[in-house]
Parts: C-alpha cells; structure tokens; sequence
C-alpha cells in the first residue's frame, strides 16, 4: 500500500480520484494548500504528494510549496494539470512528474509507481536509499525525512555496511569483522549495543530499518 496526500481543493472529482485509487492500493487523504499543509505533511507517514496545480493561486505560491514539501520531507511530487497551466511548469524543475486532465487513476497510479520506483528504491554509487532514509556515501551523511541524523563514525560504518546489503542476514561476527575490523575483540555485545543506538535514531512508530534476527544477527529491510 502506498501513502498519499492530495493537496487540492477538495471537490467531486477529487475525491473520484481519490477512491478510484483506493482500489489501486494506494491510501489517500485530502489536503487543502493553507498555512496547515505542511504541519500535516510532518504528521503523516507518506510516500508521495498529489498536488493539484489548478487549485495554487500562482506559479511563484506553487514553488514556494514545493521547495518546502522537498526541504521538510524530501518527498516526490506528481503534479495534476490542466492543459492551461502546462505552461508554469517550465519553472518548477522539483516536480517528479505530472499528469494532464482529465485524470485518469490508472495513469495516475502508473506514474506514482515509476516515481517512486525511480527515486525511493534505486541506489546510485554514491547514495542508499530506503523509503525516507538516505545514505550519502559521498559527504558520510545520514537524513531521515529530510532532516539531518547525528550518527557516530561506528554507527554511521554499522549503517551503511547493513544497508549495502539490503534483505540479506548478517551474523554478529560479519558485522564485527567489516566495521570494526578483525583484530577487534569486544565481543558480539558491541555490535547489540550500537544497533540499539542506531536504532534510537533512525526509527520511530512510522519507520523500521533494521530487524533481529534470532541467534544469527541483524538484517535490513529491503523498504523501511
């Protein structure tokens, strides 16, 4: 199932829309383009936003909202249009992709699916991605959502060495050998004690990354 919100004037064919893609799995909710929108973008687990670009009042209002939709949660943009407005688009190069009316879902649903095929689940060689989790191997930086994470040089190796290897089980003596190096003899209690750490700071009730993996070790999700 794949989370969105709707940033538009709510009307008829909005919410046809919005059910018409609840059949395509894809959980919708409908956000009006005020002063609240991007408190309820914090507050929602999301994968993607429809913004209906007919119901900005300008062009300038409508990059003002993307910048902060990219800045506060980095999260792709599938912009509705209508014919008239496929101009403004020139401007706005932080739009993911868009979709002219009248909207279909089923066109909708396959351009929210290559976005986010595109952008949350492709690995260039220098960034991991995982849902809102990225892994700039190039400036050693970790974000969640947008937002920079602190992490210490043994949590940030720990990290990046787990998600290389997406969906595979890695033993305690694995993570020991490849992060701390073989003539490290702390013991398998380092490893439990930085992944405790770890995942103090990148998960929370909307994101999981990491999972145990009884008697063996830890395995990162392939989508968190």
């Amino acid at each position: 199932m794949f989370k969105v919100l709707i940033i538009a004037n709510e009307n008829e064919q909005i919410r046809k829309l919005r059910l018409e893609l609840a059949e395509k799995d894809f959980i919708c909710s409908i956000a009006a383009n005020n002063e609240k929108v991007i408190e309820q973008l914090a507050d929602k687990a999301l994968d993607l936003v429809l913004m209906d670009i007919n119901a900005l009042p300008a062009a300038q209002g409508m990059r003002q909202l993307i910048q902060k939709i990219k800045r506060e949660r980095n999260l792709p943009v599938l912009a509705l249009i209508s014919k008239n407005t496929l101009g403004s688009l020139d401007t706005v190069s932080s739009i993911d992709d868009f979709v002219i009316e009248p909207w279909s879902a089923s066109e909708v649903a396959v351009r929210a699916k290559r976005v986010l095929w595109r952008i949350s689940n492709i690995d260039s060689e220098e960034l991991i991605k995982c849902g809102d989790l990225v892994i700039d191997m190039a400036r050693c930086e970790v974000s969640l959502s947008g937002k920079l994470v602190e992490l210490t040089f043994k949590e940030y190796g720990l990290l990046k060495f787990l998600a290389s290897s997406k969906g595979r089980v890695l033993t305690r003596e694995a993570l020991l050998s490849n992060v701390w190096g073989y003539n490290y003899y702390g013991g398998d209690r380092t490893v439990d004690v930085h992944i405790r750490r770890l995942r103090s700071k990148i998960e929370d009730a909307n994101h999981t990354f990491i999972e145990t993996v009884r008697n063996i070790g830890y395995r990162f999700r392939e989508k968190g």
